[in-house]
């Protein structure tokens, strides 16, 4: 007798969030208002769950109206992060419409007299035979949705979808395209004054004494704010504000500061330096092979900012002993969380409401920026007070993706076959997003009077993807392997989540490994990937995306390829790239071809738009990105310090998608940064025989390594 089947459970979303009513109400003038609990960064997130709520509604995708998530009514969907709004988003919207319509169509049954099974939703109107006909809006006066949500509903089967799967339009696009205020940036309350913030220049100083003379004869100045370390302005006008500040700045002493690492020996301090280690994971082979050869390999990637296009921004009213805060920040519980325990509130007290920013992916200052205001705000009589950082600001005192130095060592045979694989990592944590510890991780939580210690970045667990730890094991079929991650205690530079957390790093020294070992054997690098991959889908990208780049072109003087593969945390989406490359005065990446395997494609356009923006900003961190500083404070706080990759440098980006309707989607956002990476540093060793292995791919670390390869 077969085991019974196990009982159907609800996504998890909707397990921490049952109640039908918090996602979807049906409003006046036939309209649905959905209210997930994700937000939109860029990623297009509110097109692609839309989609899915006109899918399984069977209403037309205009009558939809994406709410934005706040504290006040949406369900607490935790972090946009991860790559994961979909899978959890998406799949519990799917299970919530899908019962919401059955919930509907009894009613309207019993209405009309007609069994449930006759009738048919078109664009909300439930009709039935004899032309009787009722729709979701006359029935939503009588039906109740404050009921939680129950397993047993059952969404439609990917073939009848006639919304998802197809590409439609960006729903946030037009506001911006049109120029109408859809970023916080651009939002203007009444009554709205403006604030900034004095930071010291010197990283880890502290603010000991302040002349406020100079600031105060400042024109329009509304108030001066002093709580310990924390200081800042509030004026009528931002002109007022910059230059009450700069005024403040002549009067303040700062205390010396923290030394910082040497930038020209991140991997030497991170070997240095106090450690929490953590075996990831083992495998011990079947039968024992001598090695006849270790290939032993270091890698490093920099400290990375996010270089959101424009600074972080927040705004906060109080009335009384409440407060409501405006934010681009990825999650607007967690931020609520902490500054519950700043401000010594109960958590019903504040209320935390998204707004989209010009950029974020990762824990950038959305957040720090959040408590500034809402200090500031405590000043300004119950009016409006806005806060923008500068660009100087951003790429002071944001947290930064982490270093990692990454060490392989490879055992091989005599035939060069691999038979040993240890995998060493050296990192800060990946993560320290508010919400998350019982002390608060935002900037201006350090400097008040009574101050909290600066959290320490942890690593997300394994089973949730992990951090500095992610893609480190190998997809590939290796006899054996140790993969270990030692998280450094100490963070004299500000560290947090920044887009693939440790993935882009894995999967880079990983990917040139290999690639090395295949160049020792003589064996085309698809074909020695291919041979060590039993998962077919895996394989399926890397031949979707060699054939669609015509793998391989004849070898041109100054051309060269190479290809990258990973998928992103193991459990999300498929992705394998191959980079063109000239390699010339500067290596210049002429054009990328990827393959991704998403599972369902919810909107194919929008996957496009996340792994082509995927593989260009992984350019950019391969080519041109790295944090300077030198032993006192960072240096690279502009774009000329911190150069990104120009339009004219873009490369072009061709994407497959290989869509598989039948199988739930995972998220797309992160997946192409690892391969694309691999890709472009193989490519680089294709084109002149030199592997770089400290990123970024410089002029200066080509030089070197054709040097040391002669």
């Amino acid at each position: 007798m077969s085991a019974p089947s196990p009982a159907p459970k609800l996504p998890v979303s909707l397990m921490a969030n049952p109640k039908l009513s918090s996602w979807v109400k049906f409003t006046g003038e036939g309209r649905v208002a959905i209210s997930p609990g994700k937000v939109e960064i860029g990623q297009g997130i509110v097109t692609a769950l839309a989609q899915i709520a006109a899918d399984e509604l069977d209403v037309d995708i205009i009558r939809i109206e994406m709410i934005r998530a706040s504290t006040a009514t949406s369900p607490n969907e935790g972090v946009t992060s991860g790559s994961l709004s979909i899978q959890q988003s998406g799949r519990a919207l799917r299970h919530v419409c899908a019962e919401v319509r059955q919930r509907f169509i009894a009613a309207a049954s019993e209405r009309l007299g007609v069994d449930a099974s006759l009738l048919d939703v078109d664009d909300g109107t439930i009709s039935g035979p004899g032309n009787v006909r009722t729709s979701y809006w006359e029935l939503a006066g009588d039906i109740s949705l404050d009921h939680d949500a129950t397993a047993g509903a059952v969404a439609k089967a990917a073939a009848t979808r006639g919304v998802a799967g197809h590409s439609v339009q960006r729903v946030d696009v037009p506001d911006k395209v049109f120029a109408r205020p859809r970023f916080i940036h651009d939002c203007a309350l009444p009554g709205l004054v403006h604030g900034r913030v004095l930071r010291p220049d010197i990283s880890g100083a502290k603010l000991i004494a302040l002349d406020e003379t100079a600031a105060r004869a400042v024109p329009d100045l509304v108030a001066i704010v002093r709580d310990g370390g924390f200081a800042g302005v509030v004026a009528e006008r931002e002109a007022a504000a910059e230059a009450a500040l700069k005024a403040l700045r002549k009067g303040a002493t700062w205390s010396a500061g923290e030394p910082l690492p040497d930038e020209d020996d991140l991997a030497g301090f991170l070997k240095r330096q106090p450690v929490e280690t953590t075996v990831i994971d083992t495998r011990t082979a079947t039968t024992t092979k001598k090695a006849a050869r270790i290939l032993r390999r270091q890698y490093t990637r920099p400290y990375i900012a996010h270089a959101s296009i424009a600074p972080s921004c927040a705004m906060a009213q109080w009335d009384g002993d409440r407060v409501h805060v405006w934010t681009h920040s990825q999650g607007v519980y967690l931020l609520r969380a902490d500054l519950a325990i700043v401000l010594e509130l109960p958590a019903e007290n504040i209320v935390v409401e998204h707004m989209e920013g010009a950029g974020c992916y990762g824990h950038n200052a959305a957040d720090d920026v959040a408590l500034d205001a809402v200090l500031l705000a405590k000043a300004a009589g119950g009016r409006p007070v806005r806060v923008q950082w500068s660009r100087h600001d951003e790429m002071s005192h944001a947290p930064f993706g982490a270093a990692m130095a990454i060490q392989i060592e490879a055992d091989l045979d005599a035939d060069m076959e691999i038979v040993g694989w240890r995998h060493t990592i050296r990192s800060n944590g990946h993560a320290a997003r508010p919400g998350r510890a019982a002390q608060p991780a935002l900037l201006a939580a350090s400097e008040i009077a009574n101050p909290y210690p600066r959290l320490i970045s942890t690593n997300p667990a394994a089973a949730n993807g992990g951090g500095g730890d992610r893609n480190s094991v190998p997809l590939y079929d290796l006899p054996a392997w140790t993969i270990t991650s030692h998280r450094l205690l100490t963070m004299p530079v500000r560290t947090s989540a920044l887009r693939t957390l440790g993935a882009q790093g894995n999967v880079f020294a990983i990917e040139s490994l290999l690639d090395e070992i295949a160049v020792l054997r003589g064996e085309d690098p698809i074909a020695f990937r291919l041979r060590h991959l039993r998962d077919e889908r895996a394989k399926d990208v890397i031949r979707a995306a060699a054939r669609r780049a015509a793998w391989k072109p004849q070898k041109r003087s100054g051309v060269g390829h190479g290809v990258g593969f990973a998928r992103y945390k193991n459990t999300g989406a498929y992705c394998a790239a191959i980079a063109e490359i000239e390699g010339a005065d500067d290596i210049r990446v002429k054009r990328l071809t990827l393959a991704v395997d998403v599972g369902e494609a919810v909107n194919p356009d929008g996957i496009i738009n996340q792994i082509e923006g995927g593989a260009i900003q992984a350019t950019s961190w391969v080519l041109k990105e790295r944090v300077r500083f030198d032993r006192t404070r960072i240096t690279s706080t502009s774009w000329t310090d911190y150069p990104i990759l120009t339009f004219s440098e873009v490369p072009a980006v061709d994407i497959e998608i290989i869509q598989r309707p039948e199988i739930d989607p995972v998220g797309a956002g992160e997946a192409a940064h690892g391969p694309v990476t691999a890709a472009i540093a193989n490519a680089v060793f294709d084109c002149l025989g030199a592997r770089v292995r400290d990123l970024p791919i410089t002029r200066d670390k080509i030089i070197a390594a054709m040097e040391l390869a002669s």
